[in-house]
């Protein structure tokens, strides 16, 4: 997998937060305020992986993986090579620390993948991979699991108690981050499909000296006809328009 950029970096500390607690708090707040001036959801999760990298403990490689119909694991962003191949075997075998983090709603740890009984599908070939030690954090806000922050090294052994709180205090970061990016997301589509169907309306009107509510009738009824969205119906109308007016 191609590298995606970098798009945050741990800040320069000030002197008097050199070390211990709060440095940690003075990386995070940095990152929050990174993260929550991010507008692309993706962009978040990609920030949250290479913050991860930067401040957890023992971590060499990360990503973030959704479930799809509850099953298939989705890659959101990744580190590189080892976590697409990891969670590749994660979403075919139908288990590993990624799903149960999901469903589970909680932090889950594998210290060495050698050894490890919970996933005899998973484990074996996950080491095999070089991925020896896993932690997964549930991305969740009010409850609601979102994606899973997944965090993985060539070692045995190489994450500790830090690492789970340090991750922790991330992934919670991150999941509030990336909620809101998505409200967003979802806001900005909303209003542009309000104003795509009121275009549509209008040239309806303008076209068969209707009003706007028969228009608006006129573009439900062949939405539903088509079994094509509404937002999709009124975009092709308007570019119907439009190429027919520089032809």
């Amino acid at each position: 997998m191609a590298d995606h950029r970098r798009l945050w970096s741990v800040r320069p500390v000030p002197r008097d937060v050199e070390s211990g607690p709060d440095r940690l708090a003075h990386a995070l707040s940095a990152l929050a305020q990174d993260l929550h001036r991010v507008d692309d959801p993706d962009d978040v999760l990609r920030e949250a992986v290479q913050a991860a990298m930067e401040l957890v403990p023992g971590t060499e490689a990360g990503s973030v993986t959704s479930l799809d119909g509850g099953k298939r694991v989705v890659h959101k962003a990744e580190s590189g090579g080892l976590p697409a191949s990891v969670d590749a075997v994660m979403s075919e075998v139908g288990e590993g620390p990624c799903l149960d983090a999901l469903l589970q709603h909680r932090i889950i740890r594998v210290d060495d993948m050698r050894g490890e009984a919970r996933w005899p599908l998973f484990a074996p070939r996950a080491a095999a991979l070089g991925a020896l030690s896993m932690l997964a954090f549930p991305l969740f806000v009010k409850d609601d699991s979102l994606c899973a922050l997944n965090l993985y090294a060539g070692e045995a052994d190489a994450f500790t108690d830090e690492s789970e709180h340090v991750g922790r205090l991330l992934a919670a970061h991150a999941a509030v981050a990336y909620s809101g990016a998505q409200r967003e997301e979802n806001l900005l589509a909303a209003l542009e499909t309000r104003d795509l169907i009121g275009q549509a309306v209008g040239l309806l009107m303008e076209r068969y000296s209707i009003t706007s509510s028969r228009a608006f009738e006129t573009l439900v009824r062949f939405s539903r006809q088509t079994n094509r969205k509404l937002r999709d119906v009124a975009a092709e109308l308007i570019r119907d328009a439009e190429a027919g007016a520089h032809r």
